[in-house]
């Protein structure tokens, strides 16, 4: 829906873009981050802003939502509040709601309500795991991604084991048909089993089209919840007497999440494409398999492993032979939460003996380390406060330069940490000019010519400012305020890239001195973006409305040069073979972009800047997710741990692998040792063959994941170590050879 004339230009540094919907409490808005990436920005009504209580129902909401993980839930990815008007982003998910999905094309069939009931499950468990209850299951808060069902709206939601909760104020909250009988009776013996019936409602409304308790009025329909039988009439029967316990009146007759997993998988047929689905519902009786009553029973627990699974700890490995991804997947699973209870700490998924030889051997003095951004720091700022649960919004994001290692994030300022011992070596400062407090994001662009360049962002109004440190020493070398509206800075190809004046223009400038290396006008009312191909610099930018983007080489001295167009779905990533490289977003039906945490990509795009010729290469099928290219290969990893190495030349998937790895993060390619490694959100690090895709080991996690959490941070390479960072402030060094020993702290 289009924007009204009231609506904010912007929200906590969100553009929005248009609207998604509203309702009584707030709007919603697909909004544009700074750096692109498309998010749902909810927005409260501004009356409701100065009530205590409904802002605290709003911390609620959002605590709710970033305690649950899993690849049926939409995360929260930032929120503040505490603003004059409290705001929320999350994920944005390209599709339909489930309501809107029934009400244009009727009732689903049964080979379509297969996946949606299994991820639901999924999605409940994940809730019900972080001790949350949703409380308002229903059609319109369930979304339909093309990759599953995605849970939304944590509005009313509480800690299952908290009964002071808001409701005892004697409001009724919910929504009356998909509410559960304690719900309306009794509100503090609501609990798990509530989300259990509201599910049982969701699943005969999509089947019939019309709930179990459906009557003219909401208060005869919550008098019926209580009171009536529900009505099934339209439902299969076998599908009939599932949900007919579903609907149990009391909580204790209703079955567990556990027992309807294996139900539907077994009462419900697969769809045209049930390989996905049959891999979800086999992933949920995997674990089931090996979830023992307690940590003494769990060697029983294992199952004994099949040929092409991978081996545990100290048992020799078989040569791995081909087999479908949905059995490694499985496989996959069992094993890592198997070794995990039964090994305990330290354990890993060993590689291939004969394949010792690919790993380098890491930097001389360097041992496995383990330590935070908080810690004392040898030079400039010598000690911060740890950061609070819930302070701030994202970790620390690192990069790795000759044997150091260098991070930044929310609220933490630049520190330099050894490589080989993780001793915090310099904090960037002092604080009162660098004004590092818990609000500001600092991110680091680069590291160049012994500078570290880093970009400060405020939380609220003002510019953004470029500072660059010695990457010895830590002192400041110079500072720019930079208007970052319409190009976002960058470091490529050497020279860092901000925007002048008023934004519409660049200037490149040295990373060491700051002096200017030339200037370049942008696109009037266009945003652009920077991508290095090679060793030359490329704008692309999109128009503010809609329309196609167009792309220059920046900073060529010979006089004016080629512009080219390319469709606004087209997405620049680097080079390939000489010409440029592209990704093509996915489209709906009515040609509208598909975006999202999984973004899905259509065709390959490659454009030779000198003629401006397109070459466009479909892709076997659509894949998303975060994209690496390298070494003429693109690796899509998808937030449910899934990784996809496609042929950048020919479009052709070489293999694909499904990792245990909750939303990794981008893959990172090293050509040393002929492997890809993926992070998660946990610290749990992955590694795989480059080539075959073979899983080689995963870890165990480092960190718990808590509130503030919105994402993985990238790998690096260290001479022969790995480094990674979760987003509660750990940063940790592995050998990729030994991912198993034991971290020394730093």
């Amino acid at each position: 829906m289009p924007l009204h004339s009231d609506d904010p230009k912007s929200v906590g540094g969100y553009r929005p873009l248009d609207r998604l919907g509203a309702g009584g409490m707030g709007v919603v808005y697909r909004a544009r981050a700074r750096s692109g990436r498309v998010v749902a920005l909810k927005v409260v009504h501004a009356q409701y802003a100065a009530d205590a209580v409904f802002r605290t129902r709003f911390r609620q909401e959002i605590a709710a939502v970033r305690k649950v993980s899993g690849a049926f839930t939409a995360p929260v990815l930032d929120a503040d509040p505490d603003a004059a008007r409290p705001w929320m982003a999350t994920q944005y998910v390209p599709g339909p709601s489930l309501a809107r999905r029934i009400r244009d094309r009727g009732a689903l069939p049964e080979a379509e309500l297969r996946g949606i009931a299994l991820g639901l499950v999924e999605a409940l468990r994940d809730i019900h795991r972080a001790g949350v209850v949703h409380r308002d299951l229903k059609p319109a808060n369930v979304l339909l991604a093309e990759d599953g069902p995605r849970v939304i709206d944590f509005g009313i939601s509480r800690a299952a084991g908290d009964h002071q909760t808001l409701t005892e104020t004697g409001q009724m909250i919910g929504t009356p048909p998909f509410m559960s009988p304690e719900q309306l009776v009794d509100a503090r013996a609501v609990g798990p089993a509530s989300d259990v019936f509201s599910l049982g409602s969701l699943l005969v409304y999509s089947v019939t089209g019309r709930g179990p308790f459906d009557a003219d009025s909401p208060y005869l329909t919550a008098y019926r919840v209580v009171h009536h039988e529900p009505v099934l009439d339209g439902v299969e029967p076998r599908l009939r007497a599932l949900l007919e316990r579903c609907l149990a009146k009391d909580a204790p007759d209703r079955p567990g999440l556990d027992e309807l997993a294996g139900e539907f998988a077994a009462l419900l047929p697969e769809a045209a494409d049930g390989a996905t689905l049959t891999l979800r519902a086999g992933r949920l009786a995997a674990v089931d398999a090996v979830r023992p009553a307690s940590a003494a029973g769990c060697a029983q627990a294992a199952p004994p492993l099949a040929e092409g699974d991978p081996p545990e700890a100290g048992r020799p490995r078989r040569r791995v032979r081909p087999m479908p991804v949905v059995t490694g997947a499985v496989g996959a699973v069992v094993l890592g939460l198997t070794a995990y209870l039964t090994l305990g700490p330290g354990w890993a998924l060993s590689g291939d003996p004969s394949a010792q030889s690919r790993w380098a051997a890491p930097p001389a003095g360097w041992r496995p380390w383990q330590t935070t951004v908080y810690e004392t720091a040898a030079r400039g700022v010598r000690t911060v406060p740890e950061r609070q649960e819930g302070g701030t919004r994202g970790g620390p994001q690192c990069h790795v330069h000759e044997r150091a290692v260098f991070c930044a994030g929310d609220g933490i300022l630049p520190v330099r940490l050894d490589g080989r011992t993780g001793a915090t070596v310099w904090r960037a400062g002092p604080a009162a000019s660098v004004t590092g407090d818990d609000f500001s994001r600092f991110k680091i662009l680069g590291v160049r010519d012994d500078a570290v360049v880093v970009q400060q962002e405020p939380q609220g109004e003002g510019p953004n400012r470029i500072l660059a440190f010695d990457t010895g020493t830590g002192d400041r070398l110079w500072q720019r305020a930079v208007n970052a509206e319409w190009i976002d800075p960058v470091l490529s190809a050497g020279l860092v890239v901000l925007p002048e004046g008023d934004g519409t223009s660049v200037t490149a400038r040295s990373p060491h001195s700051g002096a200017a290396r030339w200037t370049q006008r942008l696109p009037v009312r266009h945003y652009c973006g920077t991508t290095g191909a090679g060793e030359r610099l490329y704008l692309q930018c999109a128009p503010e409305a809609s329309g196609p983007s167009l792309v220059v080489e920046a900073g060529r001295a010979d006089g004016p040069h080629r512009q080219l167009t390319v469709p606004a779905k087209a997405n620049l990533l680097g080079a390939f073979d000489g010409r440029l490289l592209f990704l093509d977003l996915s489209e709906d039906e009515d040609g509208n972009l598909l975006m999202g945490q999984d973004v899905p990509y259509a065709a390959i795009r490659t454009v030779d800047p000198r003629t401006g010729a397109h070459r466009i290469t479909k892709l076997a099928e659509e894949y998303g997710g975060q994209v690496s290219p390298a070494d003429g290969t693109l690796w899509f990893a998808s937030s449910n741990g899934q990784v996809t190495a496609v042929s950048a030349g020919t479009g052709k998937p070489l293999w694909q692998t499904s990792t245990s790895l909750e939303r990794p993060s981008e893959a990172t390619y090293d050509p040393r040792t002929r492997a890809v490694y993926l992070a998660s959100a946990t610290g749990r690090v992955g590694a795989l063959d480059a080539k075959k895709g073979t899983l080689l080991w995963e870890t165990l996690p480092r960190a718990v994941r808590d509130d503030t959490d919105w994402g993985a941070t990238e790998v690096r390479t260290l001479d022969g170590a790995l480094v990674a960072a979760t987003p509660g402030g750990t940063v940790f060094s592995l050998d990729p050879a030994h991912p198993e020993r034991k971290p020394r702290s730093g």
